[in-house]
């Protein structure tokens, strides 16, 4: 597993207010896919301002990350019945989210069953690709933003951020804490 900087853990922590656990993961993921596509140019600001808008890095509710980067209790999404949200019928039997009739988002980076079981990604190294981690899905998010291309140009970014979530609302809003967070880190 691959291991940051713990002065600059704390000094960007502290800068930004994102929890040194959560950062840790969106370094490592921002390490992990410049290796395994350096022409992605994703950077790790993008990936704390998801994993802040989706599930305030990790504490949701009464979620905490505990100190091997797991969500407890588990952070589950809304059902996606249709009902101000899209339709997803049941992908994973229940095994992810606990529904066997809708798929609901799980986890710090909020994974549809299904999208998870396209890009879960091994971040910790335990051998489990678990959404409910943090470093894994820190990891598959990265892997998935990069797929839409090269994150390098403002077009290639929304287009990335768009992937992840169809709201322009909501590229919009990642876009502002992005910036906030490099903004902050210096």
């Amino acid at each position: 597993m691959l291991v940051v900087d713990s002065a600059w853990i704390v000094r960007i922590a502290s800068a930004t207010g994102i929890p040194e656990r959560a950062l840790t993961a969106y370094a490592r993921s921002h390490f992990a896919i410049a290796t395994e596509d350096p022409a992605c140019g994703l950077d790790w600001a993008t990936i704390a301002a998801i994993g802040a808008i989706e599930s305030g890095h990790g504490s949701y509710g009464d979620s905490v990350l505990d100190e091997n980067g797991n969500a407890w209790p588990s952070i589950i999404g809304r059902a996606l019945d249709g009902d101000g949200v899209a339709t997803i019928e049941d992908t994973d039997g229940g095994v992810l989210d606990g529904d066997v009739t809708w798929d609901r988002a799980v986890g710090p980076m909020q994974f549809i069953p299904s999208t998870w079981a396209r890009w879960a990604s091994d971040g910790n190294g335990d051998g489990v690709a678990d959404p409910h981690q943090i470093d894994d899905a820190a990891q598959a998010a990265a892997r998935y933003l990069c797929a839409s291309g090269s994150m390098t140009s403002p077009e290639g970014w929304r287009a990335a951020v768009f992937s992840y979530n169809h709201d322009n609302d909501y590229v919009d809003k990642v876009a502002r804490f992005a910036l906030q967070f490099a903004t902050s880190a210096g």
